[in-house]
């Protein structure tokens, strides 16, 4: 039996250009190593998932590969390149800073930092996670890493900025790191399934690159689950069922029972999502964004903003047209209201129903 590797693992990039929606810094980087203008120091900081890690890994490869090509990418024939793609590499050194964060796994640091490389001209260190090193051991990482050997590579990389000391940022180029967008997780997902010979239908991979959170990492993650939940088909039903996410069926549904002041049926929608299992949070929280995208789409310019697919945003679309900005914004407010009271409230069924009722009577004042 072949041994399974995760999609996360599998299709993690080897070079700049496979790196998903990082185009800025793949950039400035491919730019450097071609005028050979390296910093001694990088600081890679942004969400989880998003490709710090892989990007450090990637310019470690780049600039000890002896074949380099003119467009910056490893020739991955070269003796140095085979190391690093089979994990032998001695150039490359990476420390987990959350296990490795005392005054003496610095010291060692420092201590390794001096001796030059076996092959290739860096020695590149990766240290994830920095912002969990204690106090001493910043300090103790000061001075090498403002003027370490000329062999020596610094990349470090943190989810928490604001944790490291200044003392530390001023002697790092620092690379921030985008949250990557649902569309640039869809078609990524797209193209995973498409290598694996997987049947999926576009909106469930929307709902996943939507959960996912901007985060790569986390969406391939979520892909493998839900293939092994449906058995290679990737359906929109089979996504929200697996992770208990409420159809879009049930907004669209309610937002016409608002506009119709059908109170009683309101009341009992929300009855409904709650016996099928959702929290009353979740759902408020969900109508709020479902107000949200239909109020961007009563403006053709803003229309961009909305991240679905194609299918739900055409109904979107003609959702909008049946409400007036006024209802959708003083539905907004109430939802929101009730969304910051939801955690204090002491009957926090009572206080949804009684946001649902506020909102199906809001165009019955207006008649």
């Amino acid at each position: 039996m072949e041994n399974f590797i995760v999609s996360a693992r599998k299709y993690r990039p080897d070079s700049f250009s496979t790196v998903v929606a990082q185009a800025s810094i793949t950039n400035t980087l491919k730019n450097a190593i071609k005028s050979n203008q390296l910093a001694h120091a990088y600081l890679f900081c942004g969400p989880r998932g998003v490709g710090k890690t892989t990007c450090a890994r990637i310019f470690a490869k780049i600039i000890n590969c002896t074949n380099n090509t003119h467009n910056t990418e490893a020739c991955n024939e070269c003796d140095s390149c085979k190391a690093f793609n089979t994990n032998r590499s001695f150039n490359i050194h990476e420390l987990d800073a959350a296990s490795n964060n005392s005054v003496d796994d610095i010291r060692n640091l420092i201590d390794q930092v001096r001796i030059p490389p076996q092959m290739g001209k860096y020695s590149v260190y990766i240290i994830d996670e920095v912002h969990m090193l204690s106090q001493q051991a910043f300090n103790a990482f000061l001075k090498t890493l403002e003027e370490p050997p000329k062999h020596a590579i610094f990349i470090l990389a943190t989810t928490e900025k604001h944790k490291i000391i200044a003392t530390i940022l001023s002697r790092c180029q620092i690379f921030d790191f985008n949250r990557i967008r649902v569309e640039d997780i869809t078609n990524h997902l797209e193209f995973v399934a498409k290598n694996e010979n997987i049947e999926a239908e576009q909106e469930g991979l929307n709902v996943i690159a939507q959960k996912a959170d901007g985060a790569m990492r986390d969406a391939l993650s979520i892909f493998d689950q839900i293939v092994s939940f449906s058995g290679g088909k990737i359906t929109y039903r089979n996504v929200i069922a697996n992770l208990n996410v409420l159809d879009y069926d049930y907004y669209f549904r309610m937002v016409d029972q608002f506009l119709k002041n059908e109170v009683a049926d309101t009341l009992l929608t929300f009855n409904d999502i709650l016996n099928s299992g959702f929290d009353g949070h979740n759902f408020i929280t969900g109508l709020s964004s479902h107000l949200r995208d239909l109020l961007v789409c009563k403006d053709a310019v803003t229309v961009q903003l909305l991240e679905v697919g194609s299918e739900i945003k055409e109904r979107y679309k003609a959702q909008a047209q049946s409400c007036s900005g006024e209802f959708l914004l003083d539905a907004l407010q109430i939802s929101n209201e009730c969304d910051i009271k939801y955690k204090t409230s002491q009957n926090k069924r009572l206080l949804v129903e009684i946001a649902l009722i506020r909102i199906a009577q809001l165009t019955l004042k207006k008649k």
